[in-house]
C-alpha cells in the first residue's frame, strides 16, 4: 500500500518510474513483486536490493523518464569471475521499468492505495508489450505478455493498551508495514497526538472496537494493557472472532499469563485455543525498555507474517 500511496504523492509533481521485479531465479536480494520509485528529480523510494544491480535499474529509469519508453532490465547476480555481473548473490533478476504519469497514472495509483487501505485485495496487470498501460482486473487478457500481481492489503495490528510499550510498538510496527489501530478507554493516552500513525483510535470498549474491525482478514492483536482484567476482556472477544486472528500476543510475566489462562479455562476457553496465544509477548532478546520490548514484539510479528523460525 505504501509504495502506491508514495507514487500517488510524487506524481503530483511530475512523472516517475515504477521499477518492479517480475522474475527471479536463484539467490537474489528481493522477491518477485518488489518495487522501487525513481522520480524526475532523482529521488528514490524503497529498494529492489541495492548495489550495482539497483544502480543499473536507476540508470535505465532515468533514460525511461526522458524517452517515455518502458524497458525490461536483466540483472546478473551470479558473481562469476569470467564476465561482468551486477552482484554476487548467486541468482538472476528481471526488472520491469515503467514510467507513470500525472493524470491517468496518478488516478490508478490512488485507487490501488485506497482499495488496499480499505482491506481489499487488488489484481494489478502490467502488460509487457512496451505499449499498453497497467490496469486493474480480476480476469486479465491473455493475448499479450504481462505481469499479474495479487496485491494483498497490509496487515492490521490492533494494539490493546495505549501505554508506553504500545506507543513504541505503534512506531515500529508502522515502519514494517502494519496498519495501526489502538484501543484504550483513556483518551488522554489513546489519541492522535501520541499515535499519529494510527488509522483508527478507539476509546470505546474492546468489544465495540473488534466488532467494527470484523471484516479484516489479516488481523493481528498485541495486548500491552495495564492490567490482566483488560487482557481477559480482549481475549474473550478475540478468541471468538469469526475470522481467526493471524496473531494474538499478550504482555506480562508468566505468573500473570497463567492467571489469565486459568480464568479463561474456567469460562470455557479450551487449552488448544490458549496455545495459539504468544505469551509472554515478543521474541526473547532480553528486552527491558519500552523501545526494546517494541522491537521484540515487532520481530515476532515478522516471524508470524513471513513464516520464520526465530533461530
Amino acid at each position: 500500500m505504501s509504495i502506491f500511496a508514495q507514487l500517488d504523492q510524487v506524481l503530483f509533481l511530475g512523472s516517475a518510474v515504477l521499477a518492479t521485479v517480475i522474475k527471479v531465479n536463484g539467490s537474489v536480494p528481493r522477491e518477485k513483486g518488489a518495487k522501487m520509485i525513481i522520480t524526475e528529480k532523482g529521488e528514490i523510494y524503497s529498494t529492489i536490493g541495492g548495489g550495482a544491480g539497483e544502480a543499473k535499474v536507476i540508470e535505465a529509469a532515468i533514460v525511461a523518464l526522458k524517452t517515455g519508453e518502458k524497458k525490461l532490465v536483466e540483472l546478473d547476480l551470479s558473481g562469476t569471475t569470467d564476465r561482468k555481473t551486477e552482484g554476487i548473490c548467486g541468482g538472476l533478476m528481471q526488472v520491469w521499468v515503467e514510467p507513470w504519469h500525472k493524470g491517468e497514472g496518478q488516478t490508478l495509483a490512488r485507487k490501488i492505495s485506497t482499495l488496499l487501505k480499505a482491506g481489499q485485495r487488488v489484481t494489478l496487470v502490467t502488460p509487457l508489450d512496451g505499449h499498453s498501460s497497467p490496469y486493474l482486473s480480476p480476469t486479465p487478457l491473455l493475448s499479450i505478455p504481462q505481469f499479474i500481481e495479487i496485491l494483498e492489503p497490509p496487515p492490521l495490528l490492533l494494539i490493546v493498551g495505549a501505554g508506553h510499550v504500545g506507543e513504541q510498538l505503534a512506531k515500529v510496527a508502522y515502519n514494517i508495514g502494519f496498519q495501526i489501530v489502538v484501543q484504550d478507554d483513556r483518551s488522554s493516552w489513546a489519541n492522535l497526538q501520541r499515535y499519529p500513525t494510527a488509522v483508527k483510535i478507539f476509546n470505546t470498549p474492546i468489544e465495540e472496537a473488534i466488532k467494527e474491525l470484523n471484516g479484516y482478514t489479516l488481523f493481528y492483536a498485541a495486548l500491552v494493557t495495564r492490567g490482566y482484567q483488560y487482557d481477559l476482556e480482549a481475549l474473550a472477544v478475540l478468541l471468538k472472532r469469526e475470522i481467526p486472528c493471524q496473531y494474538i500476543g499478550m504482555i506480562g510475566s508468566k505468573k500473570r499469563v497463567n492467571q489469565v489462562y486459568q480464568v479463561l479455562e474456567n469460562r470455557g476457553i479450551s487449552s488448544q485455543q490458549l496455545k495459539s496465544i504468544f505469551a509472554p509477548i515478543g521474541l526473547d532478546i532480553g528486552a527491558l525498555t519500552p523501545e526494546e520490548i517494541a522491537v521484540s514484539i515487532a520481530a515476532e510479528l515478522i516471524l508470524v507474517r513471513r513464516g520464520g523460525t526465530g533461530i
